[in-house]
């Protein structure tokens, strides 16, 4: 199993050159999505606009599928806003963008975990975009359109301060939560072992009833019918017996049960 450390170190060159805030989210992302058993890894980060003109072509004037209607300059991955994201398969190096895997088992597809902890981080995510769906994309805008990048403009100090305020809120409320399971655990360790030292307690009760109800010799009321039992095969030893015992025997004795030829 990849640790934690391992699964972000697959992304690290990626999310350079992302936006301070949005470098926040990305890395919140993988930790939440790890946190329920699905590795992620963002295949796509900032985009230059010479890569983003060669994306465009494709499935164009190149070969290939057509996934972008974006050209250089009209994408937020232009200006570090924006992730594209897989899923990291268990061997560390193949990935996938099978939206309907669940790899942890959960009996929640894996995309739809990922999408409902970057939606909480406060990403937009492409799945609900209108004209072409872009499943893996995921964007932090500030508010700002395309336009107003692309003529020079910045995010807001307070824009950035409502998208990281919203990163730390929902961050702390999954740590406390971890916090309170790892509680709710250690009391029900102190639970498990209080029991376990009652039942030991009754236990060895128990025993010391079983002992101090031994007689340490047959009653002579019981001789009689301890010899029947005896002698009828049904018992090897009488000895060491109880009350409750002694006088089960006879009255069994007395029903005629020990007697040589019944059945």
């Amino acid at each position: 199993m990849l640790t934690l450390e391992q699964v972000k170190e697959k992304s690290s060159k990626r999310l350079a050159g992302l936006h301070p805030v949005v470098l926040a989210a990305a890395v919140a992302l993988i930790e939440r999505s790890y946190a329920r058993g699905v590795n992620i890894v963002i295949t796509q980060g900032l985009r230059t606009i010479e890569e983003q003109d060669a994306l465009y072509a494709q499935g164009r004037t190149k070969p290939g599928p057509i996934v972008t209607n974006a050209k250089g300059g009209t994408s937020y991955h232009n200006y570090g806003l924006a992730i594209d994201f897989a899923l990291l398969l268990p061997n560390g190096s193949s990935v996938s963008w099978d939206l309907n895997r669940d790899g942890d088992g959960d009996g929640t597809k894996d995309w739809t975990e990922v999408v409902q902890e970057a939606k909480a981080l406060g990403f937009e995510w492409g799945g609900d975009f209108v004209s072409i769906k872009d499943a893996p994309h995921f964007q932090i805008t500030f508010g700002l359109k395309i336009s107003q990048l692309r003529a020079g403009q910045k995010p807001t100090e307070t824009a950035m301060a409502k998208a990281s305020a919203k990163i730390d809120k929902y961050m702390e409320v999954e740590e406390e939560m971890t916090a309170q399971e790892k509680k709710d655990f250690e009391a029900m360790q102190v639970l498990i072992k209080a029991q376990a030292e009652v039942t030991l307690e009754l236990t060895n009760r128990i025993t010391e009833l079983e002992t101090a109800a031994k007689l340490p010799e047959i009653p002579k009321w019981a001789l009689p019918a301890c010899e029947a039992a005896k002698a009828a095969g049904l018992l090897d030893t009488t000895a060491n017996g109880s009350y409750d015992f002694y006088r089960m025997i006879t009255v069994m004795d007395r029903t005629g049960l020990f007697k040589k030829g019944d059945k």
